[in-house]
């Protein structure tokens, strides 16, 4: 039984998620827990004045937050015809990192499902910056990031970004190799850097990494960096016409090393394709 995190704020970009969710899942039995946060800002504690008015507040946002998350479930229960599904909710008074900190404290989920908005002008808005904040903080969990336009079909193809420079643990790609395994995934190894020919150490990481996932059909691919990392790998999974991209987030990256930017940030704001991001072994 797998136990799938989907926080939501009621968009569109929110649905998508869930939706994604269930499709990803469709042959997996899961419960499904529907997460709503709500916060109140310092300005509406201040205009509220005293504690009773204060009350009524936080008050009035619990009622709006279950009447929208029991309109999720209803919705489902009408829609969703899968017995291996299962839903929950949960409301929470809390900023978002906080409460799937708490949760994921609680007991275990297996993966984190989060709508994305894309890149918004030159601030590239990403929900309010929200799933990049997740992403930063949450590094005991899988998360999915899914862009608000993308209509999940299929786990055709999935780009895995590496240098090779790093041994990669069983346990790290567990998430990989099984939804690999589900969906008969191919599993595009994308040797992204500024020099692609490997030294002693990489190949041997590259047949771990192969050993690793031997129960998966891989194609090793690879590439010079043109512009940055994060670019180059947007553009590849463009190309194949990619499914979903994977990437480990371990403590400074190769590709923060190379580039000196932020990667998953950067992946998450440009990719048009989902984004998972595996927990490092700690």
């Amino acid at each position: 039984m797998k136990n799938i995190l989907i926080p939501t704020d009621f968009s569109d970009n929110a649905w998508n998620a869930i939706f994604f969710a269930l499709k990803l899942y469709w042959d997996v039995e899961c419960t499904f827990e529907i997460l709503h946060v709500y916060e109140v800002s310092a300005s509406q504690i201040k205009g509220a004045r005293d504690s009773q008015k204060a009350g009524k507040l936080y008050e009035n946002l619990a009622l709006e937050s279950e009447k929208g998350l029991s309109a999720i479930l209803d919705y489902l229960d009408k829609n969703h015809n899968n017995p291996k599904h299962t839903f929950n909710t949960i409301t929470a008074s809390d900023h978002l990192q906080g409460a799937i900190k708490e949760l994921l404290f609680e007991k275990t989920r297996h993966m984190i499902v989060m709508g994305t908005k894309g890149a918004t002008g030159a601030k590239e808005v990403f929900m309010g910056s929200n799933t990049v904040n997740v992403i930063k903080a949450i590094r005991n969990c899988s998360i999915v990031a899914v862009p608000e336009e993308f209509n999940f079909q299929k786990l055709e193809k999935v780009v895995f970004p590496t240098d090779f420079n790093r041994f990669y643990y069983r346990f790290e790609l567990l998430p990989l190799e099984e939804l690999g395994i589900a969906w008969d995934t191919t599993i595009h190894v994308f040797h992204v850097a500024e020099e692609v020919e490997l030294k002693e150490k990489q190949n041997s990481n590259r047949e771990i990494l192969k050993e690793r996932l031997k129960q998966l059909k891989i194609i090793f691919c690879e590439r010079n960096t043109q512009t940055t990392i994060a670019e180059t790998i947007v553009e590849f999974s463009m190309e194949i016409k990619a499914d979903m991209v994977v990437l480990i987030h371990y403590q400074h990256t190769f590709l923060e090393q190379l580039t000196q930017e932020l990667v998953v940030k950067k992946i998450g704001f440009h990719t048009t394709v989902p984004l998972l991001v595996l927990p490092e072994l700690s």
